[in-house]
């Protein structure tokens, strides 16, 4: 492993399965033991139906642009650009974008090989019946 590593998260593959959201991970073009940085870009007005919880992996999300709301556990907090949050492994969380969007950078910490993300439906109840 190389004492640094560089690069551009645009040119990494978007690895969404929805078309509303744009998701992006570094972690293996950098080669790191510890971090991972991903971005993640939410249509306007999407709401995540499903959320996520880790079982050892702590996160922080940044507010790059835009402006949304984040559900952790049963509290839903307002988001706005700068805003950063940070996120303990075992509280679900899941997001919900403004009228422009919502434009995130995820910090990860060390994660088991393979993940250690479990994913949790039904984050917002009501959207996308």
């Amino acid at each position: 492993m190389s004492d640094f590593a560089v690069k551009n998260l645009m040119e990494t593959d978007d690895l969404s399965p929805r078309s509303e959201v744009e998701a992006r991970f570094s972690r293996k073009y950098i080669d790191s033991e510890h971090l991972g940085i991903s971005h993640f870009r939410y249509a306007p007005g999407f709401s995540a139906v499903d959320g996520h919880r880790h079982q050892v992996q702590e996160e922080a999300y940044v507010v790059l642009a835009g402006s949304g709301r984040i559900r952790l556990d049963d509290e839903v907090v307002e988001l706005r650009r700068w805003d950063v949050v940070r996120v303990a492994p075992s509280v679900v969380r899941g997001f919900e974008a403004g009228p422009e969007g919502l434009e995130l950078l995820a910090v990860g910490s060390d994660k088991p090989e393979g993940g250690d993300g479990e994913l949790v439906s039904d984050r917002w109840p009501g959207q996308g019946d």
